[in-house]
């Protein structure tokens, strides 16, 4: 097996005089990442696009000073650097051929979903003969965190474009990395992602342990945030395990299922044995049983719960 080592480049917080300044930034994807990042930008200053099937999409980013377009080649049309936030593989293949079609030489694309890095490539090879550069961007942050600007960007292509994108990557994002060659934001991302279901988890059966002793999940967050077994899930994902909390998705159990078939595919290819990981599938997938599908992933606390508590599975 290849041990071969990755070198990472140092970023670059701003663009320098001689690079050109971005100012029309297009979305293809409005949904719960995209219409957060397109507003931050908005606020940032930048000349915001957008397209998105979804009507309601659409008038949203006009409701917050954007301007939606008819379709996404109107949209390639339209600016000089398209943020891609797409639901699947297949969605990434239509964008690339339209972006291919459509989009002038020079065009630049930040590819922010969560895929197969084969299907990256190919998205890649398709726009790159036609003269457009996509960059494999991937995001570490759920939807609420990105409301708050509070996420980190796994840049990874062309040193040069990441460094002439700073400007915009800061409009959204509180970091971003340069990770080298393109693909390696979504090996980055992935390992974030198998971290992040494992701490989902525990965050849960601790805060259902203090549940039992007494301990509200509220204060059991803010007292164990500051000491060792703190965790940024503690602290993102705890607050939503109260209450039910849960139903107000930032990342809905089902399409958190798409990351986690990547990850474990991802371990079957490099060999890595991971039995925390592996314990986590059957929750997730409880999860979806159970009717959580549209939740946020914080719905874990709920699958432990009616585990645990026969009475209270029964009334559901």
């Amino acid at each position: 097996m290849s041990t071969k080592k990755t070198t990472f480049r140092s970023t670059v917080s701003s663009a320098t005089a001689s690079q050109p300044v971005f100012q029309r930034i297009g979305f293809l994807g409005l949904g719960i990442m995209g219409s957060a990042m397109a507003g931050n930008l908005l606020k940032a200053g930048f000349e915001v696009y957008g397209f998105d099937p979804s009507a309601k999409a659409r008038q949203h980013l006009k409701s917050v000073g954007g301007h939606p377009c008819k379709d996404a080649a109107d949209l390639a049309r339209s600016v000089q650097v398209v943020i891609t936030s797409l639901p699947n593989a297949a969605a990434l293949m239509d964008t690339a051929g339209t972006l291919a079609r459509a989009g002038r030489k020079g065009l630049l694309v930040i590819e922010t979903s969560t895929l197969d890095i084969q299907d990256k490539e190919t998205a890649r090879a398709a726009m790159a003969a036609k003269g457009v550069t996509l960059l494999d961007c991937p995001l570490s942050g759920t939807g609420a965190q990105a409301v708050r600007k509070d996420l980190t960007v796994y840049a990874s292509g062309p040193a040069a474009d990441i460094r002439r994108l700073a400007p915009v990557f800061e409009g959204f994002s509180k970091t971003h990395f340069d990770l080298g060659a393109f693909g390696n934001g979504m090996k980055m991302k992935l390992m974030a992602n198998l971290l992040v279901a494992i701490h989902n988890v525990s965050t849960a059966e601790a805060l259902l342990l203090g549940q039992r002793w007494g301990i509200a999940p509220s204060t059991a967050v803010k007292v164990l945030s500051d000491g060792a077994g703190g965790s940024r899930m503690l602290q993102v994902r705890g607050p939503m395990m109260e209450n039910e909390g849960w139903k107000e998705a930032t990342m809905k159990v089902s399409v958190w299922q798409k990351d986690m078939k990547l990850i474990a595919q991802a371990l079957v290819d490099t060999c890595v044995p991971a039995p925390l990981f592996a314990a986590t599938i059957p929750l997730y997938n409880a999860a979806m049983g159970m009717g959580h599908e549209g939740h946020d992933t914080a719905a874990v606390f709920d699958v432990l719960e009616r585990m645990s508590s026969p009475a209270k599975s029964r009334k559901r």
